[in-house]
């Protein structure tokens, strides 16, 4: 019995080390964490790239995946990604991945940040020449020598990585742009990769050098990668950003909110417009603001909405689309590496201004030329809507025209159908119409 005892307790002690060994129990297999940088690198991505670090040091991952494809974005939140790689205190690995993936313009930067540069067959990388907000080439004193800063940066970044320093100033320079292969070949990127896994396996064991010196053994073959996206709002929030959509939704805003000025009542303009107005807001806050362009935009509805009400035959809209196209080119100032607002939609957003614009104000042209006075037994009976509330006084719309209106009783809310009762010169006596009556002269 003490003998099968003895054996009972080595047993267990057996199973014990076993449940304290990691590779036993499996707690030592090592983990990978995997972020995407997907679209146009703007704060939500740097805040996003910020947290994935944070994230992959405190689960002490073997290393942070960036899967990679961007045509580039705006300058401030690059250096901020560069910055948070550069200090990251695990390897940090960029893939520029699916097929047909990008890494251009900002793109680059980040890219040469990172401790190592993967590639999938069919991707490719460059095109980093410094360029305004609208797509325009810096020129001048400003052009030199913001030129020269994303040489030197991009100089560094690269022969820290130990990569081709020379190629990179090439691509800011003269924006040049290889694939796959052809990175590699020029050691522009360290590897290319069909997948994931073959990647990790590849770089099991190697050792990468750090920005701050040293160096780290990577130990990834055959582990667990975790994902970790984007959550929804952050999803929401960086396709609202886009400073297209941004853009779009700040005109839809004023559109929406100079009709129901303009049609008290109508409800689904005023809910349309508020709502894009809150969510242009939302994008706009997150976006680097230029407030000429701004105002610029501002003052251009405001001169359309003013040749509505003087005579100034289109004089005024010619201005306001003139201010308008150059408020939309200065609105975002996305600094020399980033993407504004895109010239075809400034150009879509103009022309249709000027066609809606056009159109009403040839209508009140039109309305202008009739008499202003009509008789006094043409307007009697007839049916008008109230434009505002009248308590007793405000304006009606009667016979294709404002006129001033007051209630013969009580008060008349606005959009409600009225009837004329009696004129006093220019000024009309209305009454509600029930709704019964409205039906039957609608017949």
């Amino acid at each position: 019995m003490p003998g099968r005892r003895f054996g009972i307790r080595i047993t267990a002690m057996g199973f014990a080390l076993l449940a304290l060994n990691p590779q036993g129990a499996g707690a030592g297999s090592p983990t990978v964490l995997e972020a995407s940088i997907e679209g146009d690198i703007n704060s939500v991505t740097a805040a996003y790239v910020s947290q994935a670090v944070d994230r992959a040091q405190s689960q002490h991952a073997g290393a942070l995946v960036l899967l990679m494809n961007t045509p580039g974005g705006d300058s401030v939140s690059m250096d901020q990604i560069v910055t948070t790689l550069l200090n990251a205190r695990l390897p940090v690995i960029v893939y520029v991945s699916p097929v047909g993936a990008r890494a251009d313009s900002a793109g680059l930067f980040v890219a040469q940040a990172a401790d190592f540069v993967a590639m999938t067959p069919g991707t490719n990388l460059g095109s980093a020449h410094p360029i305004s907000a609208t797509g325009a080439d810096l020129t001048g004193d400003l052009g030199k020598k913001v030129l020269n800063d994303a040489v030197t940066r991009i100089r560094s970044l690269a022969a820290m990585h130990g990569r081709n320093a020379d190629w990179c100033e090439k691509a800011v320079r003269e924006s040049v742009n290889v694939n796959a292969d052809e990175a590699v070949a020029l050691h522009v990127a360290d590897a290319k990769a069909a997948d994931l896994a073959s990647l990790l396996h590849a770089l099991d064991g190697r050792q990468l050098a750090r920005p701050h010196g040293g160096s780290e053994a990577l130990m990834v073959a055959g582990a667990t990668v975790e994902d970790a996206s984007m959550s929804w709002p952050q999803q929401l929030l960086h396709a609202l950003i886009d400073p297209n959509v941004a853009y779009l939704l700040l005109l839809v805003a004023i559109y929406g909110l100079i009709a129901e000025v303009s049609t008290p009542g109508a409800i689904l303009p005023g809910t349309v417009g508020g709502i894009s107005a809150i969510l242009a807001l939302i994008a706009l806050s997150s976006l680097p603001l230029n407030l000429a362009g701004v105002l610029l935009v501002l003052f251009a509805f405001g001169l359309f909405i003013a040749d509505l009400k003087a005579p100034t035959h289109g004089i005024l809209t010619a201005g306001g689309v003139v201010a308008l196209l150059l408020g939309s080119a200065l609105l975002i100032n996305t600094g020399p590496l980033g993407m504004g607002v895109s010239p075809w939609v400034i150009g879509g957003a103009a022309i249709a201004s000027a066609l809606f614009f056009g159109l009403v104000l040839s209508r009140v042209v039109a309305a202008r030329r009739q008499p202003i006075f009509v008789g006094y037994e043409t307007l009697i009976g007839r049916v008008g809507q109230a434009r505002e509330e009248l308590k007793p006084s405000g304006l009606a719309f009667v016979a294709g025209a404002l006129w001033k209106a007051t209630a013969t009783a009580g008060t008349i809310p606005a959009g409600t159908p009225v009837r004329v009762v009696g004129q006093k010169g220019l000024e009309l006596s209305v009454e509600p119409v029930p709704a019964e009556q409205l039906e039957e002269a609608r017949c």
